[in-house]
């Protein structure tokens, strides 16, 4: 397993963020039965870093809290049935793991929404990789069902590493 953990942003998180992101990375890949050695990588940064990433990829002129950029596309949501198959670019030629692609978080929104929430940062930055986790597995919250699955697939992955609000 390869979690790569850039920090690029000015303040720092006084978490044990490092852990605290390599524990939900593992625990989402397990939940979701993933059968692969796995490569994520995610990057720390600023509300303005962010805020320039989502205007480019997602057409909104604003900050958001994560931004996730999967190398897979699945037929069904942790479908790993056809990826040796169907990407076999996205394995590391060097050490053979599935690279299932980037995570960018907000610092800044990580400490804004976890005193919003009422919950901790530790708290705020698990659920935002277990949230962007899932959507590396194909998951996402468009459609009602869509979102009260993911919801409950988050929850599950918090209450697994003992991430409480």
């Amino acid at each position: 397993m390869t979690i790569n953990i850039d920090y690029e942003a000015e303040g720092k998180l006084d978490l044990p963020y490092e852990e605290i992101i390599r524990q939900v990375v593992m625990d989402a890949l397990a939940y979701e039965e993933c059968p692969y050695e796995a490569e994520v990588n995610v990057v720390l940064t600023s509300d303005e870093e962010i805020h320039q990433l989502n205007l480019e990829y997602r057409q909104m002129d604003r900050p958001t809290d994560v931004l996730s950029f999967p190398m897979v596309e699945y037929e069904r949501p942790s479908d790993f049935s056809r990826v040796e198959e169907d990407y076999a670019d996205c394995f590391n030629p060097e050490t053979g793991e599935l690279m299932l692609g980037d995570i960018i978080l907000s610092v800044d929104k990580v400490r804004e929404q976890a005193e919003a929430y009422g919950h901790s940062c530790t708290r705020e930055l698990a659920f935002l990789v277990a949230h962007s986790m899932l959507h590396l597995c194909g998951y996402d919250h468009m459609e009602e069902p869509d979102r009260e699955e993911m919801e409950k697939r988050q929850r599950r992955i918090l209450e697994i590493g003992g991430y409480k609000r």
